[in-house]
């Protein structure tokens, strides 16, 4: 019976295993079991260690992983550039049902299929007698069992902030014909059993950074732990979860209560990290994301090198075949400052509405390209018509936008050439602005909070101006400081999985979709240009119900003690 348990549980992960070893090869794999993988006579881990790298390797990759898309193309940064019904149009309108799912975006099956393999790794790694030390002496067999319940408290987040209270299994391994009723355990509990995984396991993992080019570079760290932990503290202490709860006695969907102590609990573990110093921002942001190992990056995915995404996201209408599969909106656009930092409905901006690209935030050009911009040694042309922006029935931006960014410095090249595509989950730029949100909201705009944006504004190229103030007002109020670092946390972390859920965890995702979503329509009339802002899709948001998604009908049929959502 332990044999079939261990094949009904790791046949996913094992198959990875196979495709790795020789050695495997030679064992049918109904012979494979919990005593191979872990062996006692095997003191280099070398099974367990592949076993492990197979639990790393089911963190999705991020990039339009979303049946073709990005996840920021069902909010209110983009919309896809595919014509017909997709996944993501699905999400930002609501069509989905608790028994017609959208695969990619509801994870639930895949997510605690990642957290029972990460739970037979912790009960496991024990047997195997690893005798390698990492510089700090202690032994590797702990950091692996410590970047296993990494990934496991990671996929507990990741379906905390899409269904509220989930059930936790601890270190139980449950197989088939095991007694599955277990209930959803109440938010709070959920917060506090991965806040205190990160506090457990953050000094057995590897110190930060982990230098290049070494190979474990891609394994979760001391920084990963603690920067998780803000993180879950953050959506803790966010207003969908703390104060506007929306089924206001319902600890499955969030705190029955109000408490200002969460945020200061958000701020404190973000502070933590910073005060490491373990980590800093690069200097020049566009490369963030196509150097690896950079002073900036905490955790991701290991991708490779590839021109995937420039072929999926580029601009149509050169020779090489591109997709253009993310377009921006137009809401996004005007969210960038100019390049004094000031916001373009700021009188004294100096902004042009018939040059609207020109003196704007240098992180507009490193992340969107638009009309007149400089891409595969042409300028491009997003008016109608223009030879990136055809007419009729072919394939083009529907917003007059493509996404630039995590895309290879190739504005005056010819071609796409591969280079490094990894999913960056934690960035340090994201720990920063965590703390910025998180002490505003507990004490205030401090001189902390201004640094933060100070620093960031800086490396982005904005001037300092005369006063130092890289265009922020001074003595502004917390409600103030709370709209720009929303703002900036929109422009600085745009396309990397952050808007969909900061909208929701805000609870302003009814007023922000009900409103439309716009795109730039230009006309060319010799030399001269027309702009005109145009809607281009209307998403829907039916709140409450739509701020958490549905439990899966299968699970909630098979679970006498599930309980599904408010409205699903």
């Amino acid at each position: 019976m332990k044999q079939f348990r261990v094949i009904y549980l790791l046949a996913g992960f094992l198959l990875v295993l196979v495709a790795c070893s020789k050695d495997y090869e030679k064992i049918p794999l109904e012979k494979v079991t919990i005593e191979y993988v872990f062996d006692k006579d095997d003191s280099l881990g070398t099974y367990a260690n592949k076993f492990l790298n197979s639990i790393y390797s089911k963190l999705p990759g991020g990039y339009n992983r979303v049946a073709g898309d990005l996840l920021d193309a069902a909010s209110d940064d983009a919309i896809s550039g595919f014509t017909g019904t997709t996944a993501v149009s699905q999400l930002a309108t609501g069509a989905f049902t608790p028994y017609a799912l959208i695969n990619e975006e509801t994870p639930w099956g895949s997510a605690y299929a990642a957290i029972r393999a990460a739970s037979i790794f912790v009960s496991n790694i024990n047997i195997s007698p690893v005798k390698e030390t990492l510089p700090n002496g202690y032994s590797i067999r702990y950091a692996w069992k410590a970047e296993a319940r990494f990934i496991r408290a990671l996929f507990y987040f990741e379906l905390l902030k899409r269904y509220g209270g989930i059930p936790l299994m601890g270190d139980t391994v449950r197989a088939l014909g095991d007694d599955v009723q277990v209930p959803r355990s109440s938010f709070a509990d959920c917060v506090k059993y991965i806040v205190n995984e990160c506090d457990a396991i953050k000094d057995s993992l590897r110190p930060n950074p982990i230098a290049a080019p070494e190979l474990n570079s891609h394994r979760a760290t001391r920084g990963a732990a603690l920067a998780l932990k803000a993180r879950v503290l953050l959506y803790a202490a966010s207003p969908l979860f703390n104060g506007q709860n929306i089924d206001e006695s319902n600890t499955l969907t969030g705190y029955a209560n109000y408490d200002k102590e969460r945020w200061k609990l958000a701020a404190d573990a973000a502070r933590t990290l910073i005060e490491e110093r373990s980590f800093a921002l690069l200097p020049n942001f566009k490369n963030i994301f196509i150097t690896q190992n950079n002073s900036e990056i905490i955790f991701f995915r290991q991708n490779g090198n590839s021109d995937e995404i420039e072929n999926t996201n580029g601009p149509v209408g050169f020779a090489k075949v591109a997709r253009g599969r993310t377009n921006p909106t137009q809401e996004l656009v005007d969210a960038f400052p100019t390049d004094a930092g000031l916001s373009i409905t700021d009188p004294a901006s100096g902004y042009n509405p018939i040059d609207p690209y020109t003196h704007r935030d240098p992180r507009l050009t490193m992340s969107i390209l638009y009309n007149g911009a400089r891409w595969l040694n042409t300028e491009i042309q997003t008016f109608e018509g223009g030879q990136h922006r055809p007419g009729g029935a072919d394939p083009g931006t529907k917003t007059g936008y493509y996404m630039r960014k995590f895309m290879g410095n190739f504005e005056n090249a010819t071609q796409y050439s591969s280079v490094p595509h990894d999913w960056i989950y934690l960035r340090y730029t994201e720990v920063l602005l965590n703390f910025a949100e998180a002490e505003n909201e507990y004490n205030g705009p401090t001189g902390e909070v201004y640094q933060v944006l100070k620093d960031l504004r800086a490396r982005a190229g904005i001037t300092a101006g005369d006063n130092g103030m890289y265009g922020l007002k001074e003595g502004l109020s917390p409600d103030e400081m709370r709209e720009v670092i929303r703002n900036e946390r929109r422009i600085e972390l745009a396309f990397e999985e952050h808007r969909f859920w900061d909208i929701r965890r805000w609870k302003i995702a009814e007023q922000v979709y009900n409103r439309g979503l716009h795109g730039m329509s230009i006309i060319k009339n010799g030399p001269d240009l027309t702009y005109d802002v145009v809607e281009v899709f209307k998403p829907v948001f039916t709140a409450p119900r739509m701020y958490l998604y549905p439990i899966p009908y299968d699970e909630v049929v098979k679970n006498d003690n599930m309980r599904q959502n408010p409205g699903w």
